[in-house]
């Protein structure tokens, strides 16, 4: 019997036109003020269809650093953006998938967040919960 790869998704409406979004996620600047503990001279980012970006979040409480990065496998600007996930050096088909879909409601946004390689679920205090508090800081940049 064939099973489905563990996928999740998260929705999110925000109060800011969706160029506005898209910058978000695809300019250092903007994604470290939203990103936790992300300090922007760790950010590298190179927006375009077989470029890497790179990252590192670091936990305040112990000074622990995760690096984390991907490939960028679709970009349609202000539309679409798909990346692999994780560790940045690791095989793209290996790697957990993020399709991130921009919607335009007016002057509003519709964002969904799409990972495709990893389960989650709201409560599990890890990657689902990390993404869905991550959204709520873009939320709330534009709120």
């Amino acid at each position: 019997m064939p099973t489905s790869e563990p996928e999740f998704t998260i929705t999110r409406i925000l109060n800011a036109r969706r160029e506005l979004v898209w910058r978000a996620w695809t300019e250092a600047k903007e994604l470290a003020d939203w990103l936790p503990s992300t300090p922007l001279e760790t950010i590298s980012f190179d927006v375009r269809e077989g470029g890497r970006y790179r990252y590192t979040m670091v936990n305040i409480e112990t000074g622990e650093e995760f690096l984390t990065g991907g490939v960028f496998i679709e970009v349609v600007p202000f539309e679409r953006l798909v990346f692999s996930w994780g560790y940045p050096d690791a095989p793209i088909e290996e790697s957990p998938i993020v399709t991130l879909t921009l919607t335009a409601q007016g002057d509003r946004t519709e964002m969904i967040f799409h990972l495709r390689g990893f389960a989650g679920h709201p409560g599990d205090q890890y990657v689902y919960d990390g993404w869905a508090d991550a959204l709520d800081m873009i939320v709330k940049k534009y709120t």
